[in-house]
């Protein structure tokens, strides 16, 4: 009978850990849980938007519009607060002979048009624009989307 005291004040002293490490862990999940929440919300009011831009080209003109990118567009809209998230060229055919691929993040849809504005009335766009007439066209189509992230996206 005596060793059933000592035993059951240990199994207490255990169940008491147990329980205040089981309380520590559901304040710490309830206080993660709301952090995470409030990120969140501030992501939500933000009005970041991407544009997905998929370039149509005349076949076989893909490798030419990647190092336009590549050597002078990309510069330009660095120049004109356009940030690229990425650029992107398709492996399969058939569109990998003639697509050209990238997405845009811009502050709102305000600045998206003001940034385009600026970018389109750059003197050496527009020389780049006219260089590419007639025989030496390079792009047949251009298709511009702009998203939201959803909710559940981990790029907001």
């Amino acid at each position: 009978m005596v060793r059933l005291v000592p035993s059951l004040a240990m199994r207490f002293n255990r169940l008491r850990v147990f329980g205040i490490a089981l309380v520590s862990f559901a304040a710490g999940s309830l206080l993660t849980a709301r952090l995470v929440h409030m990120s969140q919300v501030r992501a939500d009011s933000n009005n970041r938007v991407f544009e997905l831009r998929v370039y149509h080209t005349v076949p076989g003109k893909a490798q030419a519009l990647q190092a336009e990118f590549r050597e002078k567009v990309s510069k330009w809209f660095v120049k004109h607060d356009l940030q690229a998230v990425g650029y992107w060229a398709p492996v399969d055919a058939p569109v990998s002979d003639n697509t050209f691929i990238y997405i845009l993040a811009h502050p709102s849809r305000e600045e998206a048009k003001k940034h385009w504005a600026a970018f389109q009335a750059d003197p050496a766009f527009q020389e780049m624009i006219k260089s590419q007439q007639g025989e030496a066209k390079v792009v047949e189509k251009v298709d511009s989307t702009y998203m939201d992230p959803t909710d559940f996206s981990p790029m907001k």
